[in-house]
């Protein structure tokens, strides 16, 4: 089944984690030890920085009163950069969809949240696959009847993971930024981007490997994630580029946007040069789902036709998926 992409969008909250942040914390970190592990610089959060001083976020309950921002604002803003981009109007849309790494509800879900934000009345509903959300509504899309689906979807990936961080903990803290990334999808309606090569697995056997438990701090086994994300990463890039790498097309790679060395190893395995890797994890840290689509957003106006975006993105499940943006000219 075709499936087009109208239009991307963004939003990064202004707060900025920088590693000098972090070393003041007293967390037995500083610049120098976050380069050489995950080269990340910078990281944006909706939690105010005097509150992150005080508290080291030790309670999640006080997080969500401290917190700047909602999923329904940062779904609301990135939604209308997407919606502006795709030319069309919020009462186009026949659906929404989102999902988070933690959604700021156990119910409602953060779709009828963003949608009522946005004067939408179309079914809304979340599909939460962590890290991975984002390329699981693709999925999910990709298999339902084109007939059935509205014209227009907007997917939605809000993600607020400062708010689950112990910033006593350096290996969480150098890690996580937030960010939210929306897109405006159709079945039926042709656009300049087409969506191909849709691939989802996951590995249920290491669902305890990345956790966010209710009221509990991130958690990870972090060297055995990380080698899970740089393998399967490698396998879905490979097999996205033997299925719909183009003589004449330049291939692009951008990846989950968990850390900088771990996306480099990536790109030495898989012989991926620099020019053709995107990535915005030194400036935000690794804003879960909405990372990797929120690369692309953020060079939207770059791309050009003949341009092929490979995005893998892998997470806690574990679960690992894979899809190409090919970029044509305007419909």
């Amino acid at each position: 089944m075709s499936l087009y992409m109208h239009g991307l969008g963004h939003f990064h909250p202004k707060n900025e984690i920088s590693n000098q942040f972090l070393t003041d914390l007293d967390i037995g970190t500083n610049a120098e030890w976050i380069d050489e592990r995950v080269g990340i610089d910078t990281r944006r959060t909706v939690l105010p920085l005097d509150y992150i001083r005080q508290t080291r976020n030790r309670n999640l309950m006080e997080a969500l009163e401290a917190a700047e921002y909602s999923h329904a604002d940062t779904g609301h803003l990135a939604a209308n950069m997407a919606l502006e981009r795709a030319g069309i109007a919020a009462d186009d849309v026949g659906m929404v969809i989102a999902g988070s790494s933690c959604p700021d509800h156990m119910s409602p879900a953060d779709a009828c949240m963003i949608a009522e934000r946005l004067g939408i009345e179309a079914p809304s509903f979340d599909i939460n696959s962590a890290c991975t959300s984002f390329h699981v509504a693709l999925f999910m899309l990709s298999m339902m009847r084109p007939e059935e689906v509205p014209e227009f979807v907007l997917l939605v990936t809000p993600e607020s993971l400062t708010t689950t961080v112990d910033y006593s903990d350096r290996s969480a803290a150098v890690l996580w930024g937030d960010g939210t990334t929306a897109a405006v999808v159709s079945t039926r309606v042709p656009s300049r981007v087409e969506i191909l090569g849709n691939v989802l697995q996951s590995s249920p056997a290491g669902a305890d490997k990345v956790t966010v438990p209710h009221f509990g701090h991130f958690g990870q086994e972090g060297r055995t994630v990380q080698m899970f994300a740089v393998k399967k990463t490698i396998r879905v890039l490979r097999q996205l580029r033997k299925a719909h790498e183009t003589e004449g097309r330049p291939f692009h790679f951008v990846g989950h946007q968990a850390n900088l060395r771990m996306l480099e190893t990536v790109c030495r395995q898989a012989d991926i040069e620099e020019a053709r890797h995107h990535h915005n994890v030194v400036d935000f840290g690794n804003t879960g789902a909405a990372g990797a689509p929120g690369v692309v957003s953020m060079r939207w106006d770059s791309w050009r036709p003949g341009d092929d975006v490979a995005l893998v993105g892998v997470g806690s499940g574990l679960t690992w998926s894979g899809y190409v943006m090919r970029f044509g000219d305007a419909a």
